[in-house]
């Protein structure tokens, strides 16, 4: 059997979020951490999804991180494969090879009161101990099949674009594709072109908006390498554009409903221009405000329906068959392949977190989500759940890309790792009133977003969760994000001891920074 793993901070995911939070980490001079991953390789999302036309939705220059800006993008939107490159690039670069632990999938995580340590089970029986434990699982990680009767009875081929299989040759053959959000939209003109036919299964159509995207010349790239300052400056505008319009439009709709309208006025020229039938152009535009779902943009898509071997399908599905899809016009469509583009469970049971993870009390963190509605202090902490900090909770992603966000968690949580060593402290938890104060303003915001202001109503969109709220984005702009994360008042935090027999360490602050790993783990080498 495998041995045990004993370290100070377990990090559980190998995305970018738990590589960006383990440079900062060594910086920070905390070089006892793990980063455990449940597959044999980093990249999260960008490992997993290499379905053709994979490419980011965010400009390349915000999409990354500010402190390690790659000069090397070959596209303004860069294609799936560069950001599996990038993520490799951190590993190498900042020698996190020696903290990686692959092939580990983490089914329990269990607090132990008594030592304040974090106890996490993984599959192959071993157990890692640490005394902090770090989130860094992503929101779009479990693909979620559709609830269709007979799914499993088709007896072409079968794949999520998610577990895409580049060993199946879609030459020549009659595919379907069931699903229209930003994977599809991405998906659908990349493979028309070897597909015999392709029938394209909407149940909600989408807002699709020009996209704005070009190869980056060599001399541009030449310049970025040269000038650093030079591509700063272009992802501060870049940023800048998405903050102004995405940011702004998403949580301030009550304030400037303008910004939305406009974006739809000109979603809507770009469908005219693209699609000339009337009847056609009616089936793809959506009834629900823009920004309700996942914004998306193409100059490709919307013509892709055009095509006489391309047909969007609006009628419901009835079942699908050993051969082909029914609907409920009592037609059959025969296929050879069936490709799910039907996103991934996301703020719901099971997913979020993805295992049980058991606080004081023995207090379920996903099942307290799911009866007491989704909440975290700042998208980091939880009352109840000591040393347990996270890059992706609820109401944590706002800013001008995931990255933006990923920065700000991973100044929070060293923020409180150093006030912790200040103190001598072995237990970090929030407390109560700050945190239960921070969500009722979250709550008051959310009125002023396009969820709660707009019409959303149909809009089938992973935003919401059964609750009814969309806790997958912040009600606040990117720089204000920035600075909460720099200036949360560290009082909202309770600090203690084992020694201290659980008394709060408010004003024992000693000289020395670190403590050391044999008495944090309480001899456990």
């Amino acid at each position: 059997m495998t041995e045990d793993l004993d370290t100070h901070i377990v990090v559980v995911g190998a995305g970018f979020s738990g590589l960006g939070l383990g440079v900062k980490l060594k910086e920070a001079g905390y070089h006892d951490f793990l980063i455990v991953e449940q597959t044999g390789d980093v990249g999260g999302t960008w490992r997993d999804n290499t379905y053709p036309g994979v490419a980011v939705d965010i400009t390349s220059f915000n999409y990354s991180f500010s402190w390690e800006q790659n000069p090397n993008w070959s596209r303004v939107y860069a294609p799936g494969r560069e950001l599996k490159a990038y993520a490799d690039h951190l590993v190498e670069k900042y020698g996190l090879r020696a903290h990686l632990v692959f092939d580990t999938e983490i089914t329990q995580a269990r607090f132990d009161e008594d030592a304040h340590l974090w106890r996490l089970d993984a599959a192959d029986g071993r157990r890692v101990t640490a005394r902090f434990a770090v989130s860094a699982v992503g929101g779009l990680t479990q693909p979620k099949p559709p609830n269709i009767s007979g799914l499993d009875t088709f007896a072409g081929k079968t794949m999520h674009t998610a577990r895409w299989d580049h060993d199946y040759d879609l030459t020549g053959k009659r595919v379907a594709v069931i699903g229209t959000g930003a994977t599809a939209v991405q998906l659908v003109p990349a493979i028309a072109d070897r597909v015999e036919h392709l029938e394209v299964f909407q149940r909600t159509p989408i807002w699709v908006a020009p996209k704005l995207d070009a190869p980056i010349a060599a001399p541009v790239r030449r310049m970025f390498q040269r000038l650093p300052r030079s591509q700063r400056s272009v992802r501060l505008t870049t940023g800048a554009i998405t903050e102004a319009v995405m940011v702004l439009g998403a949580t301030y709709e009550r304030q400037f409903p303008w910004l939305r309208t406009g974006i739809e006025q000109l979603c809507l020229a770009h469908l005219r221009r693209q699609v000339p039938d009337p009847r056609l152009r009616a089936k793809l535009t959506p009834k629900y405000s823009f920004l309700c779902k996942r914004p998306t943009y193409s100059n490709h898509y919307l013509r892709s329906f055009t095509r006489p071997d391309v047909d969007l399908v609006t009628e419901g599905i009835e079942r699908i068959t050993k051969t082909g899809i029914c609907t409920a016009d009592g037609r059959l469509h025969k296929i050879d392949a069936l490709i799910l583009a039907t996103g991934f469970k996301v703020f719901e049971l099971g997913n979020t977190p993805p295992f049980p993870v058991y606080g004081t009390g023995g207090l379920e963190l996903g099942r307290f989500w799911h009866d007491q509605r989704y909440q975290a202090y700042e998208g980091v902490t939880v009352p109840g759940f000591p040393n347990l900090f996270a890059i992706l909770a609820p109401y944590s992603l706002t800013g001008a890309s995931y990255f933006a966000m990923i920065e700000a968690a991973t100044t929070h949580i060293l923020r409180l790792l150093r006030e912790a060593d200040q103190r001598w402290a072995t237990y970090v938890e929030v407390r109560r009133e700050p945190h239960d104060a921070y969500f009722r303003d979250i709550l008051r915001r959310q009125q002023n977003t396009v969820f709660m202001a707009a019409d959303c109503g149909g809009s089938n969109s992973y935003y919401f969760d059964h609750h009814g709220d969309a806790p997958m984005l912040r009600p606040a702009t990117g720089p204000e994000m920035w600075w909460r994360a720099r200036h949360f008042p560290l009082e909202h935090y309770r600090f203690r001891s084992v020694e201290s027999a659980g008394a709060d360490l408010d004003g024992a602050r000693r000289s020395r920074r670190f403590t050391p790993i044999a008495s944090l783990l309480g001899g456990l080498r």
